[in-house]
């Protein structure tokens, strides 16, 4: 049995999807079952944090590996890690980031947070696996608004650098390493996707996956508000913008993770683009 932490968010519920497709055991936990829409087969269960013990154990039992979101413990991560090992659990696939392979980033917010999760793991006598993803392609639904709105787009950066990883392809990745624990324990696994892309050629992206012209105006990053980054925190939002300024015109690292693990390439953005066409129509 799997256990998968944020199994409605977008890497969970891609992982999720694909183990049942494969028919292997997984329990889904999320904070609402009644809202899951997961596949059928599935056993959704409410994710209990640490502070309820006997359910924590109980969402574990008969289980021999876990995903783990950095969101899922929050404060209690490693009573939760700590709950998986007496359980039974033996090996964990931990979703961190790229931030961590860069040294020079170490007082950046998001550093500081998987560097702890990263090290609660380590420390918790469990075998692991980390999967550090660099940018998702699924932040690009921050754009939604705008794209439902109208045809023009305002972003700071528009030369920004990235290159983003599907998050099937994170999941394809974390379902191969849950299920063959032995090959991957111990592994630091950095995934971004096969090209590198500007944020204007990812909202061009969008446009030509609805058959629709988007332009893209350039805006400072003092007129930015806080509601154009919905997955981002206000206060880590100059930290991210700052992050922003510096991928203009830069060449970030390209890995070919996704196929060595997975033997299969990684999937481009346009293709992204294509398989979320649906999330930015007016529906």
């Amino acid at each position: 049995m799997i256990v998968v932490t944020g199994a409605t968010g977008n890497v969970g519920r891609a992982l999720v999807t694909q183990l049942a497709a494969d028919r292997v055991p997984v329990r889904a936990l999320t904070r609402d079952p009644t809202r899951a829409d997961l596949p059928a087969g599935v056993e959704v269960v409410r994710f209990a944090p640490p502070t309820e013990p006997a359910a924590t154990a109980a969402q574990f039992e008969g289980a021999t590996a876990l995903f783990l979101h950095v969101a899922a413990g929050g404060e209690h991560t490693a009573e939760l890690l700590a709950a998986a090992r007496e359980a039974g659990v033996r090996h964990v696939v931990v979703l961190s980031s790229i931030i961590l392979d860069h040294d020079d980033a170490a007082a950046h917010p998001i550093h500081v947070m998987h560097t702890r999760l990263e090290q609660q793991v380590r420390d918790s006598g469990l075998d692991w696996t980390f999967l550090r993803p660099g940018a998702f392609s699924t932040n690009s639904l921050q754009w939604v608004p705008q794209v439902r709105a109208g045809d023009t787009i305002r972003w700071p950066f528009t030369q920004s650098v990235t290159a983003p990883v599907h998050e099937a392809d994170i999941a394809a990745v974390a379902a191969v390493a849950l299920r063959a624990p032995k090959e991957h324990a111990g592994a630091v696994l950095s995934l971004t996707g096969p090209t590198a892309v500007t944020a204007e050629e990812q909202i061009q992206a969008v446009g030509r996956a609805l058959g629709r012209d988007l332009t893209v105006v350039e805006i400072p990053p003092h007129e930015v508000t806080p509601d154009m980054f919905p997955h981002i925190s206000p206060e880590m939002l100059p930290a991210l913008l700052e992050s922003f300024g510096a991928a203009v015109d830069s060449e970030p690292d390209l890995t070919t993770t996704v196929e060595e693990v997975t033997g299969r390439p990684a999937r481009t953005f346009e293709q992204w683009a294509k398989d979320h066409a649906e999330d930015f129509r007016t529906g």
